[in-house]
């Protein structure tokens, strides 16, 4: 089908845009950007430098994506924004292009979730079914994995990693790396429980949900120590595959400066 372009859009003449694609009234597509089939700009969304969107995204007004990273180091490189299927970006989210530091790729995966006024700064990697509630602010460089959930008004320092199927609560300043499977809260965030709402919606066995439990109580209330956990849900038949991909998590935070383990791999 061929695309529907409001008559007061404005479209660079190198702009590739797919089949089937919405652009509504007064967008603005510069000369970098590639649209996917089926993607829509409701209106008043701003496409610039280097962009690639793949299909069947929805853009809402005030949408900014590509802008320049709001880094000062920032020298005007060929850095570039890419977005995969199936996301929603609600009004005003903003999402900017990376900087030269790491690969010049800003990357949002497929089935996201982005609300209104939502910032996904320089750098960052989302992987795929995230959502991010209103407001909330990931600085450069941070890395979101599968199914995570941030909560309204967070604010996530730059290099901490989010893991999957974890909770971001409301109004939380995360400065270290958020452990899968956990829900974190607080200002510094730490991990209080469980996600047991994600891990039952995503219909987790009950055998892997009691060894998340067990290893939640042994490294953040016991506190034995991440070789001793490992040791005891051992032994205690509990070390499946969801554990271990959570003790290798924290065992990279702990190498980490500061609680956040990619910010000492990439120094190394």
């Amino acid at each position: 089908m061929a695309s529907s372009i409001a008559a007061n859009a404005w479209i660079d003449p190198k702009a590739e845009i797919g089949e089937d694609v919405e652009i509504g009234p007064f967008c603005t597509i510069g000369a970098g950007v590639k649209i996917g089939q089926g993607t829509r700009l409701l209106n008043n969304v701003t496409l610039m430098g280097n962009v690639t969107i793949g299909r069947e995204n929805v853009f809402y007004p005030n949408v900014v994506v590509g802008a320049e990273p709001q880094d000062i180091s920032f020298e005007g490189g060929d850095t570039c924004v890419v977005i995969g299927d199936g996301n929603t970006l609600r009004e005003g989210v903003t999402i900017n292009r990376a900087s030269e530091k790491e690969d010049g790729v800003t990357r949002i995966g497929d089935h996201n979730f982005l609300m209104g006024n939502a910032h996904v700064a320089h750098d960052c990697k989302l992987g795929n079914h995230i959502i991010i509630a209103n407001g909330s602010m990931l600085a450069g460089h941070v890395h979101v994995q599968d199914y995570a959930s941030i909560s309204g008004g967070c604010a996530v320092h730059h290099f901490v990693s989010i893991g999957s199927y974890s909770f971001l609560a409301g109004l939380s300043r995360a400065l270290h790396d958020v452990p899968p499977y956990m829900l974190v809260e607080g200002i510094a965030a730490r991990p209080r429980c469980i996600n047991i709402v994600a891990l039952k919606r995503n219909d987790f066995s009950n055998a892997t949900i009691d060894g998340l439990a067990a290893a939640h109580r042994l490294l953040y209330r016991s506190k034995v120590g991440l070789t001793h956990a490992r040791e005891i849900l051992r032994s205690n038949g509990q070390l499946n595959t969801e554990v271990e991909k959570l003790l290798n998590f924290v065992e990279g935070q702990q190498e980490g400066k500061h609680g956040r383990g990619r910010e000492a791999r990439r120094a190394a």
